[in-house]
């Protein structure tokens, strides 16, 4: 019984991806064009998540308004192009390779670096001095010592 319970979840899952029936488009290829470009846009509030995976409520109302350009003879540019300009490169999943972005992505490179450099660094100041022979004077003072009782 838990197993037809299980099955029938799993495969009922789908159907409950978009919160409301009356978020769907009528036409069926542009309801499919609506969700692949809702895949490549991310959720504002969930920042992990793209608006199709996402019950939040920003993420509903990115997802009208992509319906809404789709339906309104939008190509899939346009209406990536639409949102970008209106919330910025963080709306995509897929963020165009800018100065920024080589940065944000350098920068973990960068760290380690900087982090070996140190490392090495301290290494070279801790090594320990060669030692060097001792002079005569220090060669007497040395027997005297080990004379004494």
């Amino acid at each position: 019984m838990r197993r037809l319970l299980l099955a029938l979840l799993l495969v009922a899952g789908p159907a409950f991806a978009l919160s409301d029936p009356a978020e769907q488009l009528p036409d069926a290829a542009q309801e499919q064009r609506a969700r692949v470009l809702g895949r490549e846009l991310r959720c504002l509030v969930c920042q992990n998540q793209s608006i199709e995976d996402s019950d939040a409520e920003l993420a509903r109302d990115l997802r009208r308004i992509v319906r809404e350009q789709v339906a309104a003879g939008r190509s899939d540019t346009q209406v990536l192009d639409y949102l970008h300009a209106r919330y910025g490169d963080f709306v995509l999943l897929r963020p165009p390779f800018t100065a920024g972005t080589a940065l944000l992505w350098a920068t973990p490179v960068l760290a380690l670096g900087a982090g070996a450099l140190l490392v090495l660094g301290l290494r070279r100041r801790r090594a320990a001095p060669v030692p060097q022979a001792l002079t005569p004077a220090e060669q007497a003072r040395l027997a005297e010592l080990d004379r004494t009782p």
